[in-house]
C-alpha cells in the first residue's frame, strides 16, 4: 500500500523522535514498522459480559487484516459496563456514562499515539455509539466491528425472559424452580442481547450510517461470518488510509436519515433516538427530534423483531440478514442510495448484489401488509412534555392511553408497587429524578416494565419516565421526557391521581390539571439534593445536556 502516514509520521519520523522510536521497539516494532501505516484497533474486551467476552478473538482478526494490507497494528482496550447485570440496581446510573467514557478513552488514545486509521469494536449497548462518537470526532479513516448477536437460549429465550419471568414469579404464575431454569438456560454463551435490543439496533444503525462494512450488523458472535468481518475490517482502514476516506465524507444528514429508516424498519429501540442525536453532534451535523417524526411519517414497520414481535436477530441472520432489507428500502425509495460508505462504494453500489427475502420466512414483512405503517418512535410534545418525549408505540398496545398518576422518585419505588401489587390496571406509572441530570445517567426501566408485562398489565399500564428505556422494554412506554424533573421539567409537578393523556396519533403528552395549579405546586417545588457529591457521576450531572439533545457532554 502507498506509505501514507499523515498522523504517525509525527510520532515516529525525525532525529526528535528517537525516544519515540525506542518505546514503541519493546512492544513489538521494528525498523520496517516505522515506515507503515499505524492502525489503531479499539477492542472493548472483558469477560464481565457476555456481550463483549469474545471481542479479544475479534480484534486479533482485525489486526491481522490490518498488517496483511500492509499497515502496523496497535491493540488498545477501552472499557464496557452491562446493562442487563447493572439494571434495576444503582449501578445502571453509570451505563449511559460509559457511552462517553468509550468515546473519550478511544479519542484519547488515538489522537495521542498518532495513529493513521483505527478499527473499533463493540458488543453491549453503549458501545456502539461510543465508538462511532469517536469516530466522527477524530475524522480518521476507521470502520466499526459489531460483536455480533448472541444465539438464542432455550426454548428461544433470552434476557429479556428472565425480566419478565421475575414479574411472573411475583404474580405467582411461574413456580420458583422455573424461575431458575429459565435464569439458567437463557444466556447460551459470547453476544449481545438477542432481540431487536439497543445493541443489535446500533449495529443496524451504524451500518446504515455507513460506518461498517455490509452486514456486520446481521451476523452472530460466534461465526465464522464475523471473524471475517473483523480481518476484512482491518484490512479495509488499510485502504481507506491510502484512498483518505474519513467519517466526514460518509456521514451527512442524508446517512443519518438512512440510519433512522433502519431503525424504524426495524422496529428498534428508543435508545436509538438518543444515540443518533449524540453521534450527529459528534459529527457536526444538526439532527433533532422532529427529524424522527418527519422519516416516521413515510417509513413503516416491517420487522416482526422482539420485543414487541416475535423473532431474534439470530433468526434474521438465518434468512439473510439486513442488507436484503435494505435494498428492499432503497428500492422503494425510502433511503439515499447515493451515500458514501466504508467499502469506498455507495450504499446502492454495496447492497445492488443482495438476494432477496424468500418468500416463505415470516420475519420481514412486505410493503403491503406492514406491522405498522408508520414509525413505532413517536415524538410526543404537550404540557407533561414541552422539549419532547419519545414513545415506543408498536400498535400492539394502541395508540392513546388515559389514567391517573401514580408517581415515584427513582425506579426502585416503582418496582416495588408493581410487584406488590400496588400498581393496577389503568394508572399511569410515573417514575421521576431518572433523568441526564437527575439520575444522574438515566437509568433504563427494563426491570419496571418487564415486570409490568410478567405480571399480565401489558396494555393494562402505562409507564413514563424522565430516563429511558432499554431495547427490551415493550407496552405503553414513554421515556426521555424533558425537561427533566431535576430541573424542574412538569414532571416534577405531577401528583398522585392527576390524570395524564398519551395519544400516539396527535403526538400528545398532556397532564389535565390546570395551568394556575400548576403554578401554585411550582412555587413549592424543590429540587431533591443531588445523588453524586464527587466523582464521575457528580461530574456528568454537572456537564450533561438533555435527552433531547442526545445527552451529550461535551456541548460548549
Amino acid at each position: 500500500m502507498a506509505n501514507r502516514r499523515p498522523y504517525s509520521s509525527v510520532i515516529v519520523d525525525g532525529l526528535e523522535q528517537a525516544p519515540s522510536r525506542a518505546m514503541l521497539y519493546p512492544v513489538g516494532f521494528s525498523e520496517e514498522d516505522f515506515r507503515k501505516p499505524q492502525v489503531g484497533i479499539a477492542s472493548t474486551w472483558s469477560n464481565l459480559t457476555p456481550c463483549n467476552m469474545h471481542i479479544d478473538t475479534l480484534a486479533k482478526e482485525a489486526a491481522r487484516g490490518a498488517e496483511e494490507a500492509g499497515g502496523k497494528s496497535i491493540t488498545f482496550n477501552t472499557i464496557t459496563v452491562s446493562d442487563g447485570i447493572s439494571m434495576g440496581t444503582p449501578g445502571m446510573r453509570y451505563s449511559l456514562v460509559s457511552r462517553e467514557v468509550i468515546a473519550d478513552s478511544i479519542e484519547t488514545v488515538v489522537g495521542a499515539q498518532g495513529f493513521d486509521g483505527f478499527v473499533s469494536i463493540g458488543g453491549c449497548d453503549k458501545n456502539m455509539p461510543g465508538c462511532a462518537m469517536a469516530m466522527a470526532r477524530l475524522d480518521r479513516p476507521s470502520v466499526f466491528v459489531y460483536g455480533g448477536t448472541i444465539q438464542p437460549g432455550a426454548e428461544r429465550r433470552d434476557i429479556v425472559s428472565v425480566f419478565e419471568a421475575v414479574g411472573a414469579r411475583a404474580d405467582d404464575r411461574i413456580s420458583a424452580e422455573e424461575l431458575l431454569e429459565i435464569e439458567r438456560t437463557a444466556i447460551p454463551g459470547p453476544g449481545s442481547c438477542g432481540g431487536m435490543y439497543t445493541a443489535n439496533t446500533m449495529a443496524s444503525a451504524i451500518e446504515a450510517l455507513g460506518l461498517s462494512l455490509p452486514n456486520s450488523s446481521a451476523q452472530e458472535a460466534v461465526s465464522s461470518a464475523k471473524l471475517e468481518d473483523s480481518r476484512a475490517a482491518g484490512t479495509m482502514v488499510a485502504k481507506l488510509i491510502e484512498q483518505d476516506i474519513k467519517p466526514s465524507d460518509i456521514l451527512s444528514k442524508k446517512s443519518f436519515e438512512n440510519a433512522i429508516s433502519i431503525v424504524i424498519a426495524l422496529e428498534g429501540s428508543t435508545n436509538a433516538v438518543l444515540h443518533l442525536l449524540a453521534i450527529a453532534h459528534s459529527a457536526g451535523i444538526p439532527l433533532e427530534l422532529d427529524d424522527f417524526s418527519k422519516i416516521g411519517a413515510r417509513v413503516p414497520v416491517l420487522a416482526d423483531m422482539r420485543p414487541a414481535g416475535n423473532y431474534s436477530m439470530s433468526e434474521l441472520v438465518a434468512i439473510g440478514g439486513i442488507q436484503p432489507l435494505f435494498k428492499m428500502l432503497l428500492d422503494a425509495n425510502l433511503l439515499h442510495g447515493d451515500c458514501l460508505t466504508v467499502t469506498g462504494r455507495t450504499l446502492a453500489e454495496n447492497v445492488s448484489a443482495a438476494e432477496e427475502y424468500k418468500p416463505d420466512q415470516k420475519i420481514i414483512r412486505s410493503f403491503d401488509n406492514p406491522i405498522k405503517k408508520d414509525s413505532h418512535l413517536v415524538i410526543l410534545r404537550g404540557n407533561l412534555a414541552p422539549e419532547g418525549a419519545v414513545a415506543k408505540v408498536t400498535g400492539h398496545e394502541g395508540e392513546t392511553f388515559e389514567g391517573n398518576a401514580r408517581v415515584f422518585h427513582g425506579e426502585e419505588a416503582a418496582m416495588e408497587s408493581i410487584l406488590n401489587g400496588t400498581v393496577v390496571p389503568g394508572d399511569v406509572v410515573v417514575v421521576r429524578y431518572e433523568g441526564p441530570k437527575g439520575g444522574p445517567g438515566m437509568r433504563e426501566m427494563l426491570s419496571p416494565t418487564s415486570a409490568i408485562n410478567g405480571r399480565g398489565l401489558s396494555g393494562k399500564v402505562a409507564l413514563l419516565t424522565d430516563g429511558r428505556f432499554s431495547g427490551g422494554s415493550s407496552g405503553f412506554v414513554v421515556g426521555h421526557i424533558t425537561p427533566e424533573a431535576f430541573v424542574g421539567g412538569p414532571i416534577a409537578l405531577v401528583e398522585d391521581g392527576d390524570l395524564i393523556s398519551i395519544d400516539a396519533t396527535q403526538k400528545e403528552i398532556t397532564l389535565r390539571v390546570e395551568s394556575s395549579e400548576l403554578e401554585k405546586r411550582r412555587v413549592n417545588w424543590k429540587a431533591p439534593p443531588p445523588y453524586a457529591q464527587k466523582g464521575v457521576l457528580a461530574k456528568y450531572a454537572r456537564v450533561v445536556a438533555s435527552a433531547s439533545e442526545g445527552a451529550v457532554t461535551d456541548v460548549m
